[in-house]
């Protein structure tokens, strides 16, 4: 009896990397989750994540949008301590070389966020600062608006 699967694994790591990841996304747009709800994003994105580090063409980048969008999560449910731990994991991603700056300016969103949730007003705009001069330097418009647009919802 083999123990290989019957099916193709990279293309199941595939599916459920992008899966969880939208399925926790539409959780964080959601604005009235249930406690239960609160429990599945996090497991949705552990899940993502965990599937991304399974794939063969799994990069920095695509680590440092995972640990943003976990971040992302841990701020909504003012886990802060996990939200900057993993907001520290996305700029550690970040900065490998040939990752794409918008994951840079997205790192720093997600610290700033926290940093503002937690009330820490002057790290939150040193955050900020440190985002916009990342958006200065990006030359996808479409990323850099998206970016920027965020950035304005921190207060």
């Amino acid at each position: 009896m083999s123990n290989e699967p019957s099916f193709d694994p990279q293309a199941v790591h595939r599916y459920f990397s992008a899966d969880c990841f939208n399925k926790a996304w539409d959780l964080i747009d959601k604005t009235d989750r249930t406690p239960d709800e609160d429990e599945q994003m996090i497991r949705l994105n552990q899940a993502s994540t965990w599937h991304w580090t399974q794939r063969s063409d799994c990069t920095p980048q695509n680590m440092a949008i995972g640990y943003w969008q976990t971040a992302r999560i841990y701020t909504l449910l003012m886990q802060l301590e996990n939200a900057r731990r993993y907001g520290q994991l996305s700029l550690q991603e970040a900065q490998q070389e040939g990752v794409q700056p918008f994951a840079l300016g997205y790192a720093y969103e997600a610290l700033a966020r926290a940093e503002a949730v937690a009330g820490n007003k002057p790290q939150m705009q040193a955050y900020l600062k440190q985002a916009h001069q990342v958006a200065e330097r990006m030359t996808d418009l479409e990323d850099k608006e998206q970016l920027l647009a965020d950035l304005d919802t921190i207060r």
